[in-house]
């Protein structure tokens, strides 16, 4: 097996090959393909809504750079979890991690609700809590590591071994890290998400999302949701994450060491008070005061303003209002979820020009 950063550019034994020999796998911008008589199609291929090629090609690429048996790309990272939760019956126990993504947590309030699953948060950064709070109709447990916005760390493989002994399977969203910093599968993981939006594509020009399975029976189930509910994502923008892969290995380690200048730099200055950190391109720190996080929203130039994370450009964003609007204000304040948290999602830009900017919208937000 190649190395999985070559993997990134060229996959692994992928079960389709172009018949031009194309170098780039080709946008197959079909809604169908023909049939040779009823009932026999040679390529596998009937309706895009199910199957297609290019989005075949892009789910083996995850497949390998995950280690798992199948993976299916979804229009959306929410997709992908919707999708999950679609896995589990009425009445069935689910813990989920306290420190989660604020549209999941809307997805469990407002969506999941009606499907009466009985949702318990848990602090998954300590397995004996879990392990306090798994029960005999406990299903699964989902979290993030490391989390969004406090780069709060689990223990996937002690949380694994926790779950798999009461009967329970462990579903970890990977977005942050990538497989190339982490492997949640290797793990023990059962199921492994991803908002491919972020670094997997890596441009801020495509919304997608990844629901990975650790078997072939889970991955049959996974299948007949996305093609019964239809979430799944089209030929032209699993080529643009196709293409952002390429250089996955090459930006990753370009987003650590940028994130590294950023924490050190933060670690100097007297308005920041807490600084949240975990080893990928994601860093949140808190600052002395609502007001001088607003003016730093207000003042940054070469980092753009913006909710989303994992581009080429640096991102800074303000949970409280943008991505975490839905979590409960107590829940919030006792994750540290306040009005003085920024988080920032460190690009690739020159280190220099990064901290430079931070510099003159810090120094902009002075007097505040």
């Amino acid at each position: 097996m190649y190395s999985i950063d070559t993997r990134c550019i060229h996959g692994e034994a992928h079960s389709l090959s172009d018949a031009n020999c194309s170098v780039s796998f080709p946008i197959y911008q079909t809604a169908c393909f023909s049939h040779l008589t009823p009932g026999h199609n040679p390529t596998g291929f009937d309706y895009s809504r199910e199957s297609n090629p290019t989005r075949k090609y892009l789910e083996e690429t995850v497949s390998s750079l995950e280690g798992a048996a199948d993976c299916v790309a979804f229009a959306s990272g929410m997709a992908a979890i919707s999708a999950f939760f679609e896995l589990f019956r009425p009445g069935d126990h689910i813990l989920c991690g306290e420190d989660l993504y604020g549209g999941v947590v809307r997805l469990i309030q407002q969506i999941s609700l009606k499907n009466d699953y009985r949702i318990e948060y848990v602090d998954t950064t300590d397995p004996e809590k879990v392990a306090a709070a798994i029960r005999p109709d406990t299903k699964a447990v989902y979290l993030e590591t490391p989390s969004n916005p406090m780069m709060r760390v689990s223990d996937i493989a002690a949380i694994a071994e926790i779950a798999h002994g009461s009967g329970a399977v462990l579903a970890v969203d990977n977005t942050f890290m990538t497989p190339l910093l982490q492997h949640p599968i290797a793990e023990g993981a059962d199921y492994v998400i991803h908002s491919g939006t972020k670094y997997l594509s890596g441009h801020n020009d495509t919304v997608c999302g990844f629901l990975c399975t650790a078997n072939e029976a889970a991955a049959d189930r996974v299948r007949l949701i996305s093609k019964t509910t239809g979430a799944t994502l089209g030929p032209f923008e699993c080529w643009l994450c196709l293409r952002g892969m390429k250089t996955l290995a090459l930006r990753m380690e370009r987003h650590v060491k940028n994130a590294e200048a950023v924490r050190d730099w933060l670690r100097g200055r007297a308005e920041v008070k807490e600084i949240y950190y975990a080893g990928s391109g994601m860093i949140s720190f808190s600052v002395k005061s609502a007001e001088f996080a607003l003016a730093v929203l207000k003042n940054v130039k070469l980092i753009t303003f913006s909710e989303s994370l994992g581009g080429t450009e640096s991102l800074i964003t303000y949970p409280i209002i943008q991505t975490h609007p839905d979590v409960p204000e107590e829940q919030r304040q006792r994750l540290g979820i306040t009005d003085r948290l920024l988080r920032m999602s460190v690009g690739i830009e020159n280190a220099s020009d990064i901290l430079g900017d931070l510099e003159q919208a810090f120094h902009k937000g002075a007097n505040v």
